[in-house]
């Protein structure tokens, strides 16, 4: 069967379509995503404002239009946090819907975290020692403490870059002072998950979703030319990691405009997400860094073919 997943995140409307065999397993067929920022100006404010909005249905339309090209036979699409605080997420849910006979199903923070923890799985060899999954996303962050492809403990942070992004107005470029406003605020803010740690003790940190990918594709661009064609998972050496971190706190946001790999989305929201991602290797103590380009809408994928 073919079925049609889509993420629909508060940066971006990711699209899968994908060739399902006898519910065990998969083959790509087509994947793209469009750039929305659904979030931006409101996501603060509980409210898709009318721009953002616009670029949502839009960004349907072209996902909706290349459904239909690939026929595929089933469509899932999933809302995620902008959608699901937005006073008018519902609205924009009954419009997909009769426009594009598109239902969108609004999941919760923790059904996020597992669908997530069930993407990473195909991807990621889990041993008795215990992973932490993070997936920056731009309305909230989810933590997964996972091993033996067991899920011990889960939790999604309303720590999202476009949140931060609005609450912090960072200044371009960005201060050593507000790099500490914003830890502070994690350790505030993060307290669940440093208990969490204390108990399950994880040694390594799995990244998932659009920063991650982001900062491979930096890496790696002259290897690989788009985040679509990396490998599935990959180690990122943590002083590799630590030049990079440097090199974009210490940028401007022109400055990122030049950077390879770097998507045009993301080019602000990259510096609050390496400052995040720091944050976390540093006070979980956490020496080895991997990414893994399956997130959400893979675990829906094999989620949703156990139930078709």
């Amino acid at each position: 069967m073919r079925i049609a997943i889509i993420d629909l995140g508060t940066n971006t409307f990711n699209l899968l379509i994908a060739n399902t065999f006898d519910n065990v397993s998969w083959k790509l067929v087509f994947k793209t995503k469009e750039a929305v920022k659904l979030g931006q100006g409101g996501i603060n404010k509980g409210l898709i404002v009318p721009e953002a909005y616009d670029r949502g249905i839009q960004a349907l339309s072209r996902h909706s239009e290349r459904i239909i090209h690939f026929k595929a036979e089933k469509i899932f699409a999933f809302g995620t946090s902008a959608l699901r605080d937005a006073a008018n997420g519902q609205e924009f849910i009954s419009e997909v819907k009769k426009k594009f006979n598109i239902e969108i199903i609004l999941i919760s923070g923790d059904k996020e975290a597992e669908l997530i923890f069930k993407g990473v799985k195909q991807t990621v060899n889990f041993t008795d020692k215990k992973i932490l999954i993070l997936d920056i996303g731009g309305g909230s962050n989810e933590f997964i403490i996972a091993g033996n492809n067991q899920l011990y403990w889960k939790e999604s942070f309303k720590l999202g870059m476009a949140r931060l992004m609005e609450k912090f107005v960072p200044p371009d470029p960005i201060t050593p002072e507000m790099i500490e406003s914003l830890e502070a605020y994690f350790e505030k803010e993060l307290t669940s998950l440093f208990r969490a740690v204390e108990l399950y003790s994880p040694q390594i940190l799995v990244g998932a979703s659009g920063s991650f990918d982001s900062l491979v594709n930096m890496l790696l661009s002259d290897v690989y030319p788009t985040d679509d064609a990396l490998p599935s998972w990959q180690e990122i050496d943590i002083q590799i990691f630590q030049f990079l971190y440097q090199k974009i706190i210490n940028s401007t946001s022109a400055e990122r405009q030049l950077m390879k790999g770097l998507e045009p989305v993301r080019r602000d929201m990259i510096v609050l997400a390496v400052i995040f991602v720091n944050f976390i290797l540093k006070r979980l103590k956490l020496k080895k860094l991997y990414q893994s380009s399956y997130a959400l809408k893979e675990g829906a994928l094999w989620e949703v073919m156990q139930n078709v």
